[in-house]
Parts: C-alpha cells; sequence; structure tokens
C-alpha cells in the first residue's frame, strides 16, 4: 500500500520559490490581456466616437488659430531683425567712412607735427602767412574735434542697433519654438481624430460627415444658392462674393487660399479680395471692427463661435453663414446655429 501513496508535495524555497511566482504573475498577466476577457474595454458607440472626434477638432482649430498667430508674429520679427542688420550695416558703412578720414589727417599731423610751432614763425620766410594758415589750421583742429565726438557717437549707434538685433533674435527664436510646439499639437489631435474615426464603418462614418445640419457634403457644391439678404456695402458684397466662389475647396490648417483655408484664412481671404486687411487669428479678427448683435447681422459680418473664439464665419443672410468647418469638410454654407455663437464684427 505505501508503495502507491501519492508523493508528498515539499514546499518551494528560496529561487524555486521566486519562479513559480513569477510564473503564476506572468500567467495571470496573460489571461487578462487575452480578448474577450472580463477586463477587456467595451468598444465606444459611434455616439462617442463622434463626440471625441469632436472635442479633438475644436482643441486643433484652438491650437490652429495658436499656430497662424505664432507664425504672423514671427513672420513680424524676422522682418524687424533683417532691417535692423541692415541699418547696423549702414551706420557701420558711415562709421568706418569716419574713422577713414580721421586716420588720414592724423596720418598727416604726425608727418608736419615734429616742429615747435614757435620755431616754424621763426624760420617762416613769411610770418604774417604763416600766422594766417596757423588760424586756419586750429579752425580745422575744432572740426576734427567735433568730427571725433561724432565717431564716437556713431560707435554707440552702431552697438546699440546691434544689441537691438540681438535682443530681437532672441525673441524670435522664442516665437518659433511656439509655432513648433503649435504645429506638433495640430498634428497630434488630427493624427487622433483619424484614429478614431477609422473605427467606423462606412455607414457610420457617412452618417457622421452628414451631422450637424451642414457639415455634410450637401451644402459644399459651389452652385449652393446664394441668400436673398443685401450686403450693407460694397465691400461686404465682395467678400460674401469671394466666399461663394471658394464653396467646395479643402481645410487645410494654416492655410489662406487661393486652393485651401482654415476659418480664419477664409474670411482674411474674403476681405482682401474687397481691397481689406484682417488680422490673420479669429481672437484678433472680432477686434477688427465694429461689435454687432446676433439680431443684427447683415451679410459680410464675421460670426464666431466658442468661448475661446476658435472659429470663425462670414455671415451670408438668413441664418447662414460660409466657413471652413474642419479637416475632412470643405468650405460650404452652414446654419450659424450649429455652433455655440459668441458674436459677431462688422468690418466694412
Amino acid at each position: 500500500m505505501a508503495a502507491h501513496r501519492k508523493p508528498k508535495q515539499r514546499p518551494y524555497t528560496g529561487s524555486a520559490a521566486r519562479t513559480a511566482a513569477t510564473l503564476a504573475f506572468a500567467g495571470a498577466a496573460t489571461a487578462a490581456a487575452l480578448p474577450g476577457s472580463a477586463h477587456a474595454d467595451p468598444a465606444p458607440t459611434p455616439a462617442q466616437v463622434k463626440a471625441e472626434v469632436d472635442r479633438l477638432y475644436r482643441e486643433a482649430e484652438v491650437a490652429t488659430e495658436q499656430y497662424n498667430g505664432a507664425k504672423e508674429k514671427a513672420a513680424a520679427t524676422a522682418k524687424s531683425v533683417d532691417a535692423l542688420r541692415d541699418e547696423a550695416a549702414r551706420r557701420t558703412d558711415r562709421l568706418n567712412a569716419a574713422r577713414d578720414a580721421l586716420g588720414s589727417y592724423a596720418a598727416a599731423q604726425y608727418r608736419s607735427g615734429g616742429i615747435d610751432p614757435a620755431v616754424q614763425l621763426a624760420l617762416s620766410s613769411d610770418p604774417d602767412q604763416y600766422l594766417q594758415r596757423a588760424s586756419y589750421v586750429d579752425r580745422a583742429g575744432e572740426r576734427r574735434a567735433t568730427e571725433v565726438r561724432a565717431v564716437q557717437r556713431r560707435v554707440a549707434d552702431v552697438a546699440q542697433v546691434r544689441a537691438e538685433a540681438a535682443g530681437q533674435l532672441t525673441e524670435l527664436a522664442a516665437r518659433q519654438a511656439a509655432l513648433k510646439e503649435h504645429k506638433a499639437t495640430v498634428r497630434t489631435k488630427l493624427a487622433e481624430a483619424r484614429q478614431l474615426l477609422a473605427r467606423l464603418s462606412p455607414a457610420e462614418r457617412a452618417s457622421y460627415d452628414a451631422s450637424e445640419g451642414g457639415r455634410g457634403g450637401a451644402h459644399a457644391d459651389r452652385s449652393a444658392p446664394r441668400g436673398s439678404a443685401q450686403a450693407p456695402n460694397a465691400r461686404a458684397a465682395e467678400a460674401v462674393a469671394f466666399a461663394y466662389t471658394a464653396l467646395g475647396k479643402p481645410y487645410v490648417w494654416g492655410a489662406t487660399g487661393p486652393s485651401s483655408f482654415d476659418c480664419s484664412g477664409l474670411t482674411q481671404a474674403a476681405y482682401r479680395s474687397a481691397g481689406l486687411s484682417l488680422p490673420r487669428t479669429t481672437y484678433t479678427q472680432i477686434n477688427a471692427g465694429r461689435r454687432v448683435a446676433r439680431s443684427e447681422l447683415a451679410p459680410g459680418d464675421l460670426v464666431f463661435f466658442y468661448s475661446g473664439i476658435s472659429h470663425v464665419g462670414l455671415y451670408v443672410g438668413n441664418g447662414q453663414m460660409i466657413h471652413a468647418p474642419r479637416p475632412g469638410a470643405p468650405v460650404r454654407v452652414a446654419p450659424i446655429d450649429q455652433m455655440p455663437f459668441a458674436g459677431a464684427t462688422r468690418v466694412a
């Protein structure tokens, strides 16, 4: 009977115990990671995907406007640096010319200045002529002293311009770093949105594109009918006419036309066609004219959305606007009540 008994299990000790524990933990982790396990996150519903994609697009648009502002400021700073460098070069040329003139005068004085003036007078065959020349020399010395002071001022001026240029260069580097950061944020948000949209079926994706009353393709056609409302002046009418010609063109962040636009790029281009220069970003365009109430809107007014003033469209009448909505959604006509209204500005 003793021969058929099950051998008694000895407890693991030392390294054997540690190995057994490691294997048991790895097995448990593997089981938890298998598809269909009790801890797997459920797939998001189409409504959840839509809500998250909309959030990512809004955040990308905020970063896009920040990018546009940083790009505009960086360009202005670079232009200022170039102007300062040119000015420093011009002042340096004038400084060098003045130095050369003083150098020639100093050399001439050195060659003729070895004889005491009293001796020169005594040796002169014409003392009256010598005294006359001496007075000329004195006056010339005064002029040279004035020129020396002028050179000293020019040295200080050149140093000041160069210091200002160095400060502008530091500012430019900071603006370029901000530009790079905003660009990376936009790209990250858009990539996340694309990944989420890829989870949708073709039918769900089509439903998403057609949602929110005007975000779909039905209003992207350039032949969309124009509203009956009249613009209050010729510039506003010209801006509205330009916006209609842009219908169907793609949204590209950072673009100002003529083949693609982002939201503030479209409104800027529309008024540029009418001979009016607008700032580049939504948060500066809203201050570019006179604020008007929603009840007072007229074609050509700029309409803004969201609390951060991150989106803008061009009002065309009858509660409608033309705007560049987001990546994948071309320029189109849409109702202004499809997004949280933040204000309006009349720039013409």
